[in-house]
């Protein structure tokens, strides 16, 4: 990968923000891939409830202003609410069936209003399963230490699960930040959680969390596409 590639990621709010911008960005540039985040919602507003109607406008216009740079979504599973394929999704559906059936449903309603515009190496959807929080547990020592508690507890919740870390979301009571809370009252996502994942680092998140590897390398697989 000789050039330079550029991506955008739309994200929910100002935790992905971050996250991208002071984590993910630094190492995707030693890759050569300049990534930078921007918020669907407003600055401050609470994230949740995120709709296709609503961000399919920032898609478009970023997929239209420059024909070399890829555009990327970074939205938690549990916040989004009537989008492509969300109803669609049967129930105890894996992690893996789930991204399948929003990143397809999603991929097609962008062609149906893009029909003049390649998309298939610069548009890339990647739903969290189901939230940011599931990346931290990609490291249960530094996790632990981060939040001051025995890493059994938090071992135990991914036995439960057979060490599949993007199972650990099975409910919107017991999601990661969830149970983060439960662990940890003070816990917040940028001040508690973004240090903890700057520790972890991205390359054990890609060893522990398949769905964030795969979004990943097909990013890195665009960048270096001649389709761009």
């Amino acid at each position: 990968m000789n050039r330079y590639a550029e991506a955008i990621a739309i994200v929910e709010g100002a935790t992905e923000e971050k996250f991208i911008n002071s984590i993910l960005a630094p190492y995707l540039g030693y890759r050569n891939i300049g990534m930078h985040a921007t918020q669907v919602s407003k600055p401050g507003q609470k994230g949740g409830d995120v709709k296709f109607v609503k961000v399919r406008n920032d898609i478009i216009r970023h997929l239209k202003q420059r024909e070399d740079t890829i555009v990327t979504l970074f939205l938690d599973y549990y916040g989004l609410a009537e989008w492509p394929g969300l109803d669609s999704i049967p129930m105890n559906s894996s992690p893996a069936q789930i991204e399948q059936i929003l990143v397809s449903n999603t991929m097609n309603g962008i062609k149906e209003l893009l029909p003049d515009i390649p998309i298939k190496h610069r548009f890339i959807p990647f739903f969290v399963v189901h939230e940011f929080e599931t990346l931290l547990f990609s490291d249960t020592e530094i996790l632990a230490d981060g939040l001051n508690i025995r890493k059994e507890r938090i071992d135990y919740v991914i036995i439960q699960f057979s060490g599949d870390l993007e199972r650990i979301n099975n409910s919107r009571e017991t999601a990661p930040s969830k149970r983060l809370e439960q662990w940890f009252p003070s816990y917040k996502k940028t001040v508690t959680g973004i240090p903890i994942a700057e520790r972890i680092g991205v390359d054990q998140m890609r060893n522990s969390v398949p769905l964030f590897d795969a979004w990943l390398k097909a990013i890195e697989n665009a960048a270096g596409s001649e389709a761009l």
